[in-house]
């Protein structure tokens, strides 16, 4: 069994392999596995990773400086299911197209990328900002904000 899971974590879909439904959302883990709810956290509060707390408020994370430009994390896990989860974090734009949020699990179809802080034009794809187990981690997170 330990195997089979180092084998998932060895093999992420690739971003540009991700199978979106109408709605959005990713219906089957990004890497195989259930991801850490308290790695998830993590993610999600360090402005070098996820940094959803600059735009989101999540009252249960002890996060200075909480965002209000994105509605509020609380209660997330009884609105949407892992999938729609594991969508929105993935590319939100294929559940709301105008949407600001970063998409977070892409490498191609930016309009004008940069290469990091060169300022010249990107030379290909770059790279996801969050990995296959980041975002699962961040998925299972957001599955346990519950309405209390």
């Amino acid at each position: 069994m330990t195997l089979a899971a180092g084998a998932a974590y060895a093999n992420p879909v690739a971003p540009g392999d991700v199978s979106f439904s109408d709605t959005g959302a990713i219906a089957e883990s990004l890497t195989g596995t259930p991801g850490d709810a308290a790695s998830g956290a993590k993610v999600l509060a360090d402005r070098g990773a996820g940094n959803c707390v600059a735009c989101h408020k999540i009252s249960s994370l002890d996060a200075a400086f909480q965002g209000t430009v994105g509605p509020s994390l609380d209660g997330v896990g009884d609105r949407w299911d892992s999938a729609q989860l594991r969508g929105l974090v993935a590319n939100a734009k294929h559940t709301f197209p105008g949407t600001i949020m970063p998409s977070f699990y892409k490498t191609a179809g930016y309009i004008r990328p940069g290469d990091e802080f060169s300022g010249k034009a990107a030379k290909g794809d770059l790279q996801p900002l969050l990995s296959a187990e980041q975002v699962e981690d961040v998925v299972a997170f957001l599955t346990t904000l519950k309405q209390q």
